[in-house]
């Protein structure tokens, strides 16, 4: 059960955003969840892929990269862009910034990350790409 890793590279598009979390869901599966921490995990995993497609490839579709690995009842999410990258990586943290705001976008892509996952760590470089680390601890009657 423990020191599992799985790697997904999908094209940076809208329609991969719904399997990619799906992926993940079912990924986690094996240390018993609940329906709740499955569910915050797929909307972190959602909003991070989303900001992948949205900010990091604004004009041609690229790469993203998902790693998870399960550790001592732990999840760990990795997902990686090799888009524009974030200029201020404070500033993107905020609620409610956003560098979209003519497309009604609500800037709150990390902070629903940091709401639902139990730690998110973001590094990213101009014109090389943006990386998330997230990772939850998944507390289960059954185990």
């Amino acid at each position: 059960m423990n020191n599992n890793k799985m790697v997904l590279k999908i094209s940076a598009i809208s329609e991969n955003e719904h399997f990619a979390r799906t992926v993940v869901g079912c990924f986690v599966l094996r240390l018993n969840p609940s329906v709740a921490q499955v569910s915050d995990i797929k909307t972190a995993v959602s909003e991070a892929v989303t900001n992948c497609i949205v900010h990091g490839y604004p004009n041609n579709p690229g790469e993203i990269t998902i790693e998870a690995y399960i550790e001592k009842g732990n999840i760990h999410i990795n997902i990686f862009d090799n888009g524009v990258g974030i200029s201020n990586i404070e500033e993107a943290l905020q609620p409610f910034y956003t560098t979209k705001g003519d497309e009604e976008r609500s800037g709150m892509g990390f902070t629903i990350m940091q709401s639902f996952m139990d730690s998110v760590e973001v590094k990213s470089k101009l014109n090389e790409g943006t990386k998330i680390y997230m990772s939850k601890k998944i507390i289960s009657d059954a185990v």
